[in-house]
């Protein structure tokens, strides 16, 4: 008999109502929505709808965790894709760290998207790499969320399934091949110092990408959960520009044809 897990309080999915402009807001591997709540609130105020899905296995207990793959997670992601698509939004990806990952991995195969927003995308953590190979105990001490305000409480686990490592290692393996399918405006953030993504993914997904419009930036303030960080304003009104030029640009072009 499978054993029934509850949400943790505070890491349950949401949905902002706003505009016709939809976000969907992905938070990372290990994390909740919770972790990206401040930016989406923040989002919503400049009128956005924005949908910030709980990942399988995520917010509830890392036994539940060890029993999804990197499938699940896309297909949480999916989900809150399909959610904004049949209230008729136009929608923008966004995500952090693997959340981030998921959102390459999404629009490179999904041309009816608007744009995309990546913070801190993780294709590579070396400081896990021995686990791909190495016999490892069946759970691993997560250790404090990389954020360099103090004082930020992150609901997350003390404990990270090994097998959940493997398989976000799979999806991280996999996204750099079709990194070349993504097309659409992008607008790719990374922390300059970050402890547990190396920035130089960012550089190297900015590079990858096919967009023709495309832009990097680069938060000095923050660790790797900027969205709970220093920057998280920063974050916001990024986006929010990135998103109103994307959506002039292309209402000027339809306009023009």
């Amino acid at each position: 008999m499978s054993r029934e897990y509850t949400v943790i309080p505070g890491a349950e999915s949401f949905y902002l109502e706003g505009n016709e402009i939809g976000i969907v807001l992905s938070h990372g591997f290990i994390g909740t929505p919770q972790s990206v709540r401040e930016v989406a609130e923040a989002l919503n105020q400049k009128g956005f709808s924005v949908v910030a899905p709980r990942l399988k296995g995520h917010g509830t207990h890392q036994e539940e965790m060890e029993t999804c793959t990197h499938d699940d997670w896309y297909n949480s992601y999916s989900n809150a894709y399909r959610f904004l698509k049949k209230r008729g939004k136009r929608i923008f990806l966004m995500g952090q760290s693997m959340g981030g990952t998921l959102t390459l991995k999404f629009a490179a195969a999904h041309q009816d998207i608007e744009g995309i927003i990546t913070i801190n995308a993780a294709l590579t953590l070396p400081s896990l790499d021995y686990l791909q190979y190495d016999p490892a105990p069946r759970f691993i001490p997560e250790g404090a969320p990389d954020i360099k305000k103090d004082g930020v409480h992150e609901i997350t686990y003390e404990e990270a399934p090994v097998a959940s490592v493997r398989e976000l290692q799979k999806l991280m393996k996999e996204v750099p091949g079709v990194l070349h399918r993504v097309r659409v405006p992008a607008l790719c953030i990374k922390s300059a110092v970050d402890h547990v993504v190396p920035p130089e993914n960012t550089s190297f997904i900015y590079q990858a990408i096919s967009s023709k419009q495309k832009k990097i930036v680069t938060l000095r303030n923050s660790y790797h959960v900027a969205t709970m960080d220093y920057d998280a304003g920063r974050i916001v009104e990024e986006a929010a520009a990135f998103i109103e030029e994307t959506i002039q640009k292309q209402s000027a072009f339809r306009k023009v044809l």
